[in-house]
């Protein structure tokens, strides 16, 4: 049988691990041939460490092992004109241009809204609120090139839906993102090109998982450890899970930009074991 979305081309931002290397591993399993672009390296201001080339070269690898062909070039959202370059070259090699995956993101250092520096704010918003209108905008003209329609998936969070403290710039971003997606939805629509946002609560990738992020969820403790954090983090959710995986928001990507979705767009769809029920 042929995969859900066999011949098609699909971008990616963010791509190198975590949940952007699981998009592209899932959407190659089901046929696609991927362009992908990460940043590739250390920003200031994020308290984890950041994808490598090497960690690119990886995710490139996998695809490739599953048969499908991979344009993946380092990139930063930030950047239209390396966008654009990324893009153009990535449909002259393999032909179109069907789905739009806007993952690309940061988590930075967190603090109340009147101690938060201008740099951290600026920075987050750039790259989780422009860096995802630059993805589009650079990839609506190939959509609309091929005349075929297609799908575009904004990944915002659950901090796109609801408040959460000392994150004013990422929950501030994050619902910029619902905004955009909205907008597109509806102006896209006629074209047959859906919109739609994505928004994953906490994800077992190296964003989350680091001692960063167990500071900020248990700031009670000295030296919080992943337990720690685990603990509150479930407590946060309906199902009986602290987290879920990659796999699981690729899975809504896949629904998303498959034909299985082909009458879905406008939509906030939640990958978030309950967490908006809190």
């Amino acid at each position: 049988m042929p995969g859900r979305v066999e011949g098609k081309v699909a971008f990616i931002t963010g791509a190198a691990r975590g949940q952007g290397r699981s998009h592209a591993v899932r959407l190659a399993e089901e046929g696609a041939d991927i362009i992908a672009v990460d940043v590739c390296k250390q920003l200031d201001g994020v308290l984890f460490p950041m994808s490598t080339p090497e960690d690119l070269e990886e995710t490139a690898a996998q695809v490739r092992a599953l048969g499908r062909r991979i344009h993946a070039v380092p990139a930063d959202v930030r950047d239209q004109a390396a966008m654009k370059a990324v893009l153009d070259e990535g449909v002259k090699q393999l032909g179109r241009l069907d789905i739009v995956v806007a993952n690309a993101g940061i988590g930075s250092e967190g603090a109340p809204a009147e101690k938060m520096t201008e740099e951290i704010w600026r920075d987050t918003i750039d790259i989780n609120l422009t860096g995802v209108w630059l993805s589009a905008r650079v990839a609506i003209p190939h959509i609309l090139a091929g005349g075929r329609g297609g799908s575009i998936v904004l990944t915002s969070s659950v901090g796109g839906l609801k408040g959460h403290p000392h994150i004013g710039h990422y929950v501030a971003a994050k619902h910029g993102v619902v905004g955009l997606m909205r907008t597109l939805a509806v102006e896209l629509g006629p074209r047959n090109i859906r919109v739609n946002s994505l928004h994953p609560t906490q994800v077992n990738t190296p964003m989350v998982m680091h001692e960063g992020t167990y500071r900020m969820f248990r700031p009670d403790l000295e030296n919080p450890t992943v337990d720690d954090f685990a603990a509150v983090s479930q407590a946060m959710h309906v199902l009986p899970t602290p987290w879920v995986e990659a796999r699981d928001i690729s899975n809504a990507v896949l629904f998303l930009v498959s034909d299985e979705g082909r009458f879905v767009t406008g939509v906030t769809l939640p990958v978030d074991a309950g967490a908006l029920l809190k």
